[in-house]
C-alpha cells in the first residue's frame, strides 16, 4: 500500500471503530434497557448481552433490574382509638415494565416522589381501621401485607411491582411522649409515697412491739428482783432472829449501839438523863 493511502485508511479504521461504538451496546446482568429513537421509546426491552441500534439516531437508557430500597421519612398516622404514631417505614421495589416505567416516571427520583405518597396514604387509611396495639403487635404483619398489595396494585400502572413494605419503628410524637414520661414519673413518685408510708407504718409496729416486749421484760425483771429482795431481807431476818434469840442483851446492846450512831452525828449536842435508855449500853 502506497504511504499516501495510509492517512486514508486510518482515517477509515477509524470510522469504523466509532461506528462500532455507537452501533453496539452492552446491557450487564443487574440492568435492562430501551433503545431511545428521535425522542420516543421502542417497544422492544433488551436484556444482558450485545446489542445493536442505529447509530446517531438511537440512544439507550439502562434501568434497575434489582429489588431497590426505599426509605420513607418518618410520618405521622391516627390509629382508631385516636392515638397518634409516629412511623418509619421501608419499602422494596423493582421496574417491571421499563417501557411503561419510561413513558410514566422516566427517573428513579421520581419513582421515589411516587412511591412516598402512594404508601404513606396506604398506611394512614390501614393504621386508621385498627388499634394501637393492633399496629405495634397483634396485626402488624398483616396490615403490612394488605399495604404492600393495595400499594403494587396502584403503582403497577407506572411499571412497578412493590415486593415488600415495613415498619422499621413506630414512636410516639414528642408531645405524647412528655405527657407518658410525666404520667410515669406520677406514678413512681405515687409509689414510691405509698412505699414508704407502708415503710413507716411497719417501722411504728416494730418499735411498738419492742417498746412492749422492753416493759414486758422489764416488768418481770422488777418482779424477780423483789421476790428475790423479800426472799433475802426474810432470811437475813431470820438468821438475825436467831442469832439474837441466842444471845438477848448482846441483841439489846447492839441495838443501843445502833440508835446512839444513829442518833449521835457530828456537831451535834444531846442532853440526857442518868436514866435515859439512850446511856444505858454505855454504862
Amino acid at each position: 500500500m502506497s504511504r499516501r493511502f495510509l492517512p486514508l485508511a486510518a482515517v477509515v479504521a477509524a470510522a469504523i471503530v466509532l461506528l462500532l461504538q455507537q452501533a453496539l451496546f452492552i446491557v450487564n446482568q443487574t440492568e435492562q434497557a430501551l433503545v431511545i429513537q428521535l425522542g420516543h421509546p421502542l417497544s422492544t426491552i433488551y436484556k444482558p448481552g450485545l446489542h445493536i441500534k442505529v447509530p446517531f439516531v438511537q440512544n439507550v437508557v439502562y434501568f434497575e433490574a434489582r429489588i431497590l430500597d426505599y426509605d420513607a421519612r418518618p410520618a405521622e398516622a391516627l390509629t382508631s382509638d385516636l392515638k397518634s404514631i409516629v412511623l418509619d417505614n421501608y419499602a422494596r421495589w423493582k421496574i417491571v415494565d421499563p417501557l411503561q416505567f419510561y413513558r410514566t416516571m422516566r427517573t428513579e427520583a421520581n419513582a421515589q416522589a411516587r412511591l412516598d405518597a402512594v404508601i404513606y396514604s396506604q398506611i394512614r387509611a390501614h393504621v386508621g381501621r385498627h388499634t394501637l396495639t393492633q399496629v405495634v403487635a397483634d396485626e402488624r404483619t398483616s396490615i403490612m401485607e394488605s399495604v404492600t398489595a393495595k400499594a403494587s396494585d396502584q403503582m403497577s400502572e407506572f411499571g412497578i411491582e412493590i415486593v415488600d413494605v415495613r415498619i422499621k419503628r413506630t414512636d410516639l410524637p414528642a408531645e405524647n411522649q412528655r405527657a407518658i414520661f410525666d404520667r410515669m414519673r406520677a406514678e413512681r413518685e405515687r409509689q414510691a409515697t405509698q412505699y414508704r408510708s407502708e415503710g413507716s407504718e411497719e417501722s411504728t409496729k416494730i418499735r411498738s412491739g419492742a417498746e412492749k416486749e422492753r416493759a414486758v421484760i422489764l416488768a418481770e425483771a422488777r418482779k424477780k428482783a423483789e421476790v428475790l429482795r423479800g426472799q433475802g431481807e426474810a432470811e437475813a431476818t431470820r438468821i438475825y432472829a436467831e442469832a439474837f434469840s441466842k444471845a438477848p442483851e448482846f441483841f439489846a446492846f447492839q441495838r443501843g449501839l445502833e440508835a446512839l450512831k444513829k442518833s449521835l452525828g457530828e456537831n451535834t449536842r444531846m442532853v440526857l438523863t442518868p436514866d435515859s435508855p439512850l446511856i444505858q449500853p454505855l454504862k
